[in-house]
């Protein structure tokens, strides 16, 4: 049986993208593990892996180098809608990010393009209060010291 087809939709810039040359190495009901060169290459990241925690709404991304050593890992909150009849993921991105650096310190990031598309009307209230409740879940996760277990679904995969 073929992979299910996945996709990023952005809110800032409105965007939706199939992510066709993404390689899914692992999926179950709870999560999605994908290997991946970048999108829109940056000086330094060229590739890297993520895990989709569909219970969690969070993407966590391992981002490397070239050479495989570890930049950084990226979390993005998110949430989803599967289509049972194409086999297809619709991944939205919700904005509030959180960057885990090697040597552990933690940067919640992209909070200005939160408060844009509050004030563009891009979500909804409730989105809002549930974008806030799984940012708030994975940084309790990150500060309870269990960020190695996300982390772990990745690396026994890879």
């Amino acid at each position: 049986m073929p992979d299910p087809v996945l996709y990023r939709k952005r809110l800032i810039p409105d965007e939706c993208v199939r992510l066709e040359d993404d390689e899914i190495i692992y999926l179950d009901h709870e999560i999605i593990v994908t290997k991946w060169k970048a999108l829109h290459p940056k000086p330094k990241l060229d590739h890297g892996y993520s895990c989709y925690f569909l219970k969690k709404n969070i993407k966590v991304s391992k981002f490397l180098y070239e050479d495989d050593s570890l930049i950084y890992w990226y979390c993005d909150i998110i949430d989803y809608t599967y289509d049972n009849e194409g086999d297809e993921y619709v991944f939205r991105d919700l904005l509030a990010d959180v960057i885990v650096l090697p040597d552990g310190f933690v940067k919640v990031v992209d909070l200005d393009e939160f408060k844009e598309a509050l004030e563009k009307e891009l979500l909804t209230p409730d989105e809002i209060i549930k974008a806030l409740g799984y940012l708030d879940s994975l940084l309790r996760i990150i500060y309870d010291g269990k960020f190695g277990e996300l982390q772990d679904e990745i690396e026994k995969r890879i």
